[in-house]
């Protein structure tokens, strides 16, 4: 029996690994120019997709159709969208279909998905990416959607949104914002509200800014979901966060999950090169560890301070009514001691 030689199996090793960067996207071919989606208009299509987690009452669909109609729009829901395989939507191929579906339909001017949940990141190889640039859509979501946000503007440049999936509360607090940003094209600003609770009080108790690091900084403003970013570090579908604004947030993870999910995000390197960073609100985000254990604010200091870079924690951003618009991928400048974000650019064109 004949042996290849070690030359022989180091050209054919070569030769794999060049079919496979041939298959996959790297981050070299990620977008470098930002594209903006043409704003909303009244009657415009919005299309309903189901990107991940299943839908199990239809009448869900249907709240989110008369939302839509109260928005002055016109509701056109994917073929899959009330779709299941188990806890997902349909299979991943489907999905990704009715996505780029909806790009490819002249009708629709907007993605509104139903709901989050889990899945959309396991979409993100089947979509594609020159029709999507090429037919540039709103597409807006939060938590899960997260991942289908970035991962769209890490490959084609156009500008996402984070903000309401369909199945949100759509109250006057949610609903100006959207028309402000997708409507009229205003450029969006932040600051954290005074809550029901501290209006006739002489002090603030809750969101308080917490500064970690003073000071003012400008970048292109990407974020989300913490457990769900953590999740795609090192992938071609997380846009390059040299000279970016980073926000995060997260929902019912333990602090010391927190800290995990940061010290992957550091030892990856996605953490180095940023101009400025937001923790929003971890909802429902205990210690852990009893009196010995760290907080969240320690885990957040210990991961961002050594940056030194404008940062702040305990944004009203996240898991929490109102579901602000916040674009990604646009201009913004922030200050970390106030706590407030200023957009420097309108989103839509």
């Amino acid at each position: 029996m004949t042996f290849p030689s070690r030359r022989q199996l180091l050209q054919s090793l070569g030769a794999l690994s060049a079919l496979t960067a041939l298959s996959l996207p790297s981050r070299a071919t990620a977008a470098t120019t930002i594209i903006k989606p043409p704003r909303l208009k009244p009657g415009d299509g919005i299309g309903i997709f189901s990107p991940a987690g299943a839908t199990y009452r239809p009448e869900d669909l249907d709240i989110v159709m008369d939302a839509v109609r109260g928005l002055g729009l016109m509701p056109y829901p994917s073929p899959h969208v009330l779709e299941r395989y188990g806890y997902l939507a349909g299979q991943d191929e489907t999905r990704a279909d009715d996505v780029n579906a909806l790009f490819a339909d002249e009708r629709i001017a907007a993605l509104l998905p139903l709901r989050g949940d889990w899945g959309s990141a396991r979409i993100l190889p089947y979509l594609d990416y020159d029709l999507i640039r090429n037919h540039p859509k709103i597409v807006t979501g939060f938590s899960d959607l997260t991942a289908l946000l970035l991962g769209i503007t890490a490959q084609t440049g156009l500008v996402t949104f984070h903000g309401p999936n369909g199945f949100t509360a759509w109250r006057p607090n949610q609903t100006d914002p959207f028309r402000q940003i997708l409507f009229e094209g205003q450029r969006f600003s932040f600051a954290n509200p005074v809550a029901a609770e501290d209006a006739d009080r002489l002090m603030q108790t809750r969101f308080r800014i917490n500064t970690i690091t003073p000071g003012r900084a400008r970048g292109r403003f990407y974020g989300g979901n913490l457990s769900v970013i953590s999740g795609i570090v090192g992938s071609p579908y997380l846009p390059d966060l040299t000279g970016a604004i980073l926000f995060l947030e997260d929902i019912g993870e333990a602090v010391y999950r927190v800290d995990r999910m940061l010290t992957q995000m550091k030892l990856a390197g996605a953490l180095e090169g940023l101009a400025g960073f937001i923790f929003g609100q971890c909802v429902n985000c205990g210690p852990s560890g009893g009196y010995g254990g760290l907080t969240l604010e320690e885990v957040l200091a210990d991961h961002i301070r050594p940056l030194g870079i404008p940062a702040w924690s305990n944004a009203a951003l996240g898991h929490l009514e109102p579901i602000l618009t916040l674009p990604l991928g646009t201009e913004v400048e922030i200050d970390a001691t106030t706590g407030q974000i200023t957009g420097l650019e309108a989103a839509v064109i």
